[in-house]
């Protein structure tokens, strides 16, 4: 980022910011999605074992799930540290915590491939794999986790990109992926005959291609914070705090692991694989609704550190307010689209007319309070990049591990239709959870701002770097 770009966070439209910002931001994250949704689509439609290797696939998300848990841990909250930083004009720290946070993914993608190829198969079905779907999913499980570091270097690593400006490069990180995925998916899978394996193979080598791009930047001469081999290092100091902001995205991805199994298990249990391949796209669904939406924040995420550091709470109010009507618009278009007319979205994943049937009827129900998710989502993406890491935690507990996982075992003691109950869960917890996180923001983030003006930012705070 050159100067003139650091210095627009703190001086140009907020408007235009965000939207050069967030619109590569949303692209890369609707791209990025194509890694496992086109997957998900070519898998389901496999000749004869389409629906039973989709639902094997499907047992695996969350533990998939689990391993992008672990970039958000150290890339969103090494991230948004290091935007703060450089709002201070400190860029010599925000560059230490680049190289924590490339050391800290290293780690873990070491221990995670260690622990998902002994694990394997107790983990899937644990997570509610059958005699029938096992073979499908420790098939995709252990070629994917093979590639484990490189899922850890392109989404973890990617987050600095666009945070210091480079909203284009961040989006052509996953254009590359997901463009190798698309053209080696049928090859692999079809034409080399390899099924659900060819599919995971597809994907750990488009990662492989988007690794080496997020790390040619980021030692080059264009970036601003450069990965340097002496600041390659843990330390308690630089690491600790990142883990602590990061740990409210961590667990709202870690979680769905955890929830992954509670609705495989309940819903195995009372509807059996029919049920759970219905979740496998849901779930998929889900995620074209959420990664948009994290998109978004990305994108704002740096306006709003940036001014957070610089103490300027006018144009943290601004970005914030301007985030929340954004996402609140993209939520009512796709509630709107699963309610009249959730065939279309289905249709993508399958052709089994049972499991079309299912899915159908239990998206309606699933995605009932899909519309008010963008406040939550808003609110709780801000919390992070105003480093209000205890809330933000919290915020994370309350709508999986504090409400939605005891719903999904609770609702089916007062409903004769289990499968409905189950799926009842979803709604019901999302709702209780936007109104807590709403009231709670509305409260702390007045005072927040209040706090903000009782220093306003000096012109130092906002000249050019």
């Amino acid at each position: 980022m050159r100067k003139s770009s650091q210095a627009d966070f703190g001086t140009g439209s907020i408007g235009k910011l965000l939207f050069s910002m967030a619109v590569p931001a949303i692209t890369a994250q609707i791209i990025n999605l194509l890694y496992n949704i086109v997957d998900r689509m070519y898998i389901g439609h496999i000749p004869e074992i389409g629906a039973s290797a989709l639902t094997g696939v499907g047992v695996s998300f969350p533990i998939i799930t689990l391993i992008t848990a672990f970039t958000s841990l150290i890339g969103m909250g090494g991230a948004a540290r290091a935007a703060i930083f450089m709002g201070r004009q400190d860029n010599d720290m925000a560059e230490e915590i680049l190289g924590n946070c490339c050391a800290a993914l290293v780690c873990i993608s070491l221990v995670l491939t260690a622990v998902i190829l002994l694990f394997c198969e107790p983990l899937l079905m644990a997570f509610g794999a059958s005699s029938d779907t096992i073979g499908y999913a420790a098939g995709y499980l252990r070629i994917y986790a093979s590639g484990t570091i490189f899922v850890q270097i392109v989404m973890g690593l990617n987050m600095f990109i666009t945070s210091q400006g480079f909203a284009q490069v961040g989006m052509k990180t996953t254009i590359i992926g997901a463009v190798c995925n698309i053209v080696l998916d049928p090859i692999f899978i079809f034409l080399f005959d390899m099924g659900v394996q060819g599919a995971a193979l597809a994907t750990i080598l488009s990662q492989a291609v988007s690794a080496v791009w997020v790390l040619v930047f980021l030692t080059g001469k264009k970036t601003v914070l450069r990965i340097r081999l002496s600041r390659i290092h843990l330390s308690p100091k630089v690491i600790g705090p990142v883990m602590a902001l990061g740990i409210s995205p961590f667990i709202m991805q870690a979680t769905e692991s955890l929830l992954s199994i509670c609705f495989n298990t309940q819903l195995q249990r009372f509807g059996g694989d029919l049920a759970v391949g219905a979740m496998a796209i849901l779930t998929s669904v889900m995620q074209f609704g959420m990664l948009p939406l994290m998109g978004l924040t990305q994108g704002a995420q740096p306006i709003i550190s940036y001014n957070f550091g610089a103490r300027n709470a006018d144009r943290v109010k601004k970005a914030f307010q301007l985030l929340l009507l954004c996402c609140m618009i993209f939520t009512t278009v796709l509630w709107t689209g699963c309610m009249l007319v959730p065939k279309i979205f289905v249709l993508l994943f399958s052709s089994n007319p049972e499991l079309i049937e299912i899915s159908v009827w239990a998206m309606r129900i699933y995605m009932g309070t899909f519309l008010l998710f963008g406040a939550q989502i808003a609110c709780q993406q801000t919390f992070i990049a105003l480093g209000q890491a205890a809330v933000s935690l919290f915020l994370a507990l309350l709508r999986k591990v504090i409400l939605l996982i005891p719903l999904i075992f609770l609702l089916p003691l007062f409903f004769e239709d289990k499968v409905f109950a189950v799926f009842l869960a979803e709604p019901v917890a999302d709702f209780l959870a936007v109104a807590v996180t709403v009231l709670l923001f509305s409260l702390r983030f007045r005072k927040i701002l209040s706090d903000l003006r009782k220093e306003p930012p000096t012109e130092k705070a906002v000249e050019n770097v």
